[in-house]
């Protein structure tokens, strides 16, 4: 779990993204935290914040079957917002008018508590997608994912709710997501069609009378690969067991050992039960006309009546003892287990939600406890040397309760019993010895300052907002609580600061150090687990072969082929048009321009971007690393976190981080390294963000100049800590993101950039790490020397400023940025790039997994004479939503499966996710060239292709993106003559551009292949395959 000290705020914490053609990348195991904020920041005027908006809605006007109970002023957010509900059916819809917010947002929520780890909430979270009563081709989702302007589309499945969110800046386009996911949620197909949970859910498949049975199914195979995973494991089960009298007790997402006892009355009968408008919650945020919200939604809902759902969540009793509880995972039969235990402790804080001032205070808590590595209890864990990193999470309020955990990973056995007490000990001393004011201080400062920014990264920002208000929602209270903050961060820093009351030392000791309700989690790894896993699945297999008879293996074989061939069918002419989508003609045939001034100042080059920010400044740093020798990459990512997190020689970094919090809104680095159009050479650089208030400019610019310059790297212990929590990481990667690992393995052996990037991120990193773990433990001297060189080849005068803010705060921050460069060493980075050798080679990397990631790839410029058209990124894009998504994902049962080609270094990759499957994916993989071959492309799919890939070029951004992407830009030679002529070429593709393509693809036939997965898979697979074996995860010689 992702720790942010604003969990109240963006609750989408813990919650399970559904089907998407995004999910392989990685998207659909991702967890987001958002917060809140007054969106003054690009939605008001430059110079001013938005004055409040007024609303004709009253409390108790009637419109369109819908009576207003409430009208509230958001005066965080400068608009108002009503709350409604449908005089028929009950249902409750929370209206925010926002007119300045282009990004329109739009969700369905629906309490969804399970009964058993069956994962039914899940399954129905997928299944409802795939056709409806009013669309009846097999998946609309993907009919809308080929031909949306969507700037967010999925499905989320928490462990007590389900929600269906979509977003938009079309109006339009907006209107046909809500319609398509509103018949989806209410009348799907898969309630008449049982293939709908074969496909999604689980199901038997046997193909001939002799071969064995084997599970299938969407669901299936990506929760095998997310019981792979031991951090996710251990996630599992300390929610299970600390609220284990609620629906919390049972796995919403499923076990696999209990997805295939689901049925298809009982699926049925849960969609009955909790998805009806009586049970839903609707959520509208944006520029759209408000009443014309109420006028759809009725249009829905009308033809159902109020119904009495019992689906309110129980409340956990809270518990008179502490209890334990442990669990085993999988590990590799050559690992190191001598430290690889999980422990951690967790609190169920009170028998409700708390109030709006308890919970931030409760925030303000958690962060002066954990939110910085100097924070007490998460730097008492650290230092004690016991573990490779601190896990948990601390503070969690996106369920009926709050709870708070913490605990470390990498441990010795008998180190568990030490963990424990050190945590007791450290909120003892905390306790008694009281928290420091300043820590207090900065994290007021730095929740008010992620409040008002409410940058919210790709997520859009009423998305946000519809979780921050669900947190309460869902459980009976007051959604409009969930978007304040000002009131109640003003009265506890009066409390906390100018009164100095020990407030948060009496939460301390009444919400963990006193309170029962405390449960310990053990994780232990055991060799044998993964091959009880596997003896236990084919039992059940076997058990259920033996009690068919021949007429009921035949009817298996059958419905297999049945199955296959319908998923293999392609849909109606006449029922894919009835998918709404826009025309060609509402896509703009201009590049989007983002305006940027280009000057300088002295040795560095400074991009002056004007965006409505309201007075928040932005500042970006590029230095390029090409003076960087190629030994030292491998460094760089460790580098650059301890820029950060070492120090500097005016503040240890405890002191340090309490500075950035105090003044800025944080401070970071990391590499930008990427292949060039029309160049051999990369592009690399080390970006340095900070961000800052204007007022609080010089605060910002002098924290930057002291830590480029002034860094301190002696402290070997504390270096030690970053690249054990580094190497923990890593690990994690493996398990759970094997599709990235593999990608970055094919990406090494074509481009430069590509193999720079693999050092930095992939297997090379994690195995350098490991290395440099060693060194750094017997020659602390050498590697401080290495970190010293590395800032002396980096830190130069001659570097690229990119500043984004308002364009009057523009005009007054040189000086500022003077006095920065003055401060950096001059000189211009002039050495050559790096020249790897770049071999290609085909490997297979064995995990302890359940399910695979299998990667082939190729470089068409280099492996072929093709040339770029931007008709290769719409035909690219088609692929991933029609011949892939439906032979790797709907019919090969994987979680995804899709392609990537960059347009700049030429790589294109087919990759998948959470596979059951390895050779017959590659087949499938290989069989791309004759399925564009043979591609009947009519006006319908060309448009939508067109549509969808222009919904990618134009990404909806906020304004701190908008001004990177102005400097990735410039970084990378690509000007808006270049972005136009490819728009021209996405615009104009043609059937037989994407024909044509098939040519370019017969070049990743002969390209190797990456697989990450489990022993029994790879090396079954690895003759045939040509796959050089490696097991990164195995023990040294002698250390087993």
């Amino acid at each position: 779990r992702s720790h942010s000290m604003t969990t109240r705020l963006g609750v989408l914490l813990g919650a399970r993204c559904g089907a998407s053609a995004a999910a392989a990348r990685a998207a659909a195991a991702k967890r987001h935290v958002a917060s809140a904020s007054t969106v003054r920041q690009a939605l008001g005027t430059a110079t001013a914040a938005p004055t409040m908006l007024g609303t004709e809605a009253a409390v108790g006007q009637k419109l369109h079957g819908w009576t207003c109970e409430r009208v509230e002023e958001l005066a965080e957010l400068k608009c108002m917002g009503m709350l409604w509900r449908h005089d028929k059916t009950g249902a409750e819809c929370l209206s925010v008018e926002q007119p300045l917010e282009e990004n329109k947002t739009f969700g369905v929520v629906f309490r969804t508590p399970p009964e058993s780890s069956n994962g039914i909430a899940h399954v129905l979270e997928h299944s409802v997608l795939c056709g409806s009563r009013k669309y009846l081709v097999k998946e609309p989702f993907t009919e809308l994912l080929k031909g949306s302007l969507q700037t967010f589309l999925n499905a989320m499945t928490f462990p007590d709710r389900t929600c269906y969110p979509v977003a938009s800046c079309n109006l339009q386009d907006f209107y046909n997501l809500v319609d398509v996911y509103l018949d989806a949620v209410l009348h799907p197909r898969a309630l008449k069609d049982p293939r709908v949970l074969a496909q999604e859910g689980w199901h038997y498949e046997v193909d001939e009378k002799d071969t064995p049975l084997t599970f299938k199914g969407v669901v299936f195979n990506e929760m095998k690969g997310v019981y792979s995973n031991p951090d996710s494991l251990q996630g599992r089960t300390l929610l299970n067991n600390l609220l284990p009298d609620t629906p919390y007790g049972v796995d919403s997402g499923g076990d696999p050992a209990e997805i295939t006892s689901l049925t298809f009355d009982y699926f049925k009968g849960f969609h009955e039960r909790f998805y009806h408008p009586s049970n839903a919650k609707f959520w509208f945020y944006g520029d759209d006309p408000p009443a014309r919200r109420l006028e759809l939604l009725d249009e829905f809902l009308r033809e159902f009546d109020r119904k009495e759902v019992t689906s309110e969540i129980p409340r956990q009793p809270l518990w008179s003892e502490p209890r334990r509880v442990e669990h085993s995972f999988a590990v590799g039969k050559d690992e190191d287990i001598s430290k690889k235990v999980m422990v951690s402790v967790s609190w169920v804080l009170s028998e409700d939600k708390p109030d709006l001032e308890t919970s931030l205070a409760l925030s303000v808590m958690d962060y002066c406890l954990m939110g910085t590595p100097g924070a007490p209890l998460r730097k008492a864990l650290t230092d004690a040397g016991l573990g490779s990193r601190v896990i948990g999470g601390g503070l969690y309020e996106g369920l009926v309760q709050p709870t708070f955990s913490v605990g470390l990973k990498d441990i010795k056995e008998t180190d568990a019993a030490a963990v424990e007490e050190l945590i007791t000990k450290t909120l003892e001393k905390v306790a008694s010895e009281r928290f420091e004011k300043e820590s207090i201080e900065a994290a007021l400062n730095k929740i008010e300052f992620e409040n008002r920014e409410l940058n919210t990264g790709g997520l859009p920002r009423g998305l946000a907002l519809m979780f921050s208000a669900v947190s309460n929602w869902n459980y009976g209270k007051d959604p409009f609580e969930g978007l304040r903050f000002d009131a109640p961060l003003k009265a506890l820093r009066e409390k906390l600061v100018e009164k100095g009351e020990p407030l948060l030392e009496g939460i301390l000791r009444e919400k963990l150090l006193n309170n029962k309700h405390r449960l310990t989690v053990t994780s232990k790894p055991d060799f044998e687990e993964s091959s009880r896993i596997e003896a236990a699945e084919k039992a059940r297999l076997e058990k259920h072969r033996t009690s068919l008879s021949e007429d009921d293996i035949e009817a298996l074989i059958t419905a297999t082929k049945e199955l296959r061939e319908m998923q293999e069918t392609p849909d109606k002419p006449e029922e894919l048009a009835s998918v709404p989508r826009l025309e060609l003609s509402d896509i703009p045939k201009e590049t989007l321009k983002i305006p940027s001034q280009i000057g300088r100042l002295g040795s560095a080059e400074v991009l002056r971007n004007p965006q409505l920010t309201s007075g928040v400044v932005y500042v970006d740093v590029a230095f390029n690393l090409r003076d960087v020798p190629a030994r030292l990459l491998p460094l760089l990512p460790l580098f650059t976190r301890g820029l950060r997190e070492m120090g500097t020689k005016k503040s240890d970094f405890v002191q340090l981080q309490r500075r950035l919090d105090l003044a800025t809104g944080g401070i970071s680095a990391s590499p930008l390294i990427s292949s060039k159009r029309n160049s051999d050479e990369p592009a690399a650089y080390l970006v340095m963000r900070g961000k800052a208030m204007e007022g609080k400019i010089d605060s910002l610019m002098d924290l930057m100049g002291e830590i480029a310059t002034e860094v301190t790297w002696e402290n070997q212990s504390r270096f030690l800590q970053l690249a054990k929590e580094s190497h923990a990481g890593g690990r994690s990667s493996l398990l759970s993101a094997g599709h990235v690992i593999a990608a970055g393995r094919l990406g090494r052996q074509t481009t430069t950039a590509g193999w720079a990037s693999e050092q930095l991120s992939g297997l090379s990193q994690f195995e350098a790490v490991g290395k440099l773990l060693e060194q750094a433990e017997k020659d602390w001297p050498a590697v401080e020397a290495q970190l010293r060189e590395l800032q002396s080849c980096i830190f130069k005068d001659a570097c690229v400023m990119n500043l984004t803010a308002d364009t009057d705060v523009l005009t007054r921050l040189d000086s500022h940025m003077e006095t920065f460069l003055k401060r950096l060493p001059e000189g211009k980075a002039s050495s050559p790039f790096w020249v790897p050798e770049l071999a290609r080679a085909s490997e297979g990397i064995i995990v302890p997994s359940q399910v695979n990631y299998v990667g082939k790839g190729a470089n068409l410029y280099k492996d072929s004479d093709y040339k770029l058209h931007g008709s290769a990124v719409v035909t690219s894009r088609l692929l991933g939503t029609t011949w892939l998504w439906d032979r790797v994902r709907v019919s090969g049962g994987a979680y995804g499966g899709f392609c990537s080609f960059d347009v700049r270094s030429g790589d294109f990759k087919y990759l998948s996710y959470r596979d059951p499957n390895l050779t017959k994916t590659i087949d499938n993989y290989d069989g791309t060239p004759d399925f564009l071959r043979d591609l009947e492309v009519n006006a319908d799919m060309l448009a939508k292709s067109v549509i969808g890939t222009m919904g990618d070029v134009d990404k909806h951004q906020l304004p701190d993106a908008k001004g990177y992407t102005a400097l990735t830009r410039h970084l990378l030679g690509e000007t808006d003559e270049m972005r136009q002529e490819l728009r021209d070429q996405i615009l104009s593709t043609t059937g037989d551009d994407m024909r044509r393509f098939a040519g370019a693809l017969e070049a990743v036939r002969s390209g190797p292949v990456c697989v990450v997965g489990g022993e029994e898979a790879v090396r079954g697979a690895s003759e045939s395959l040509g796959l050089s074996l490696k097991s990164p995860l195995a023990a040294a010689p002698g250390t087993a």
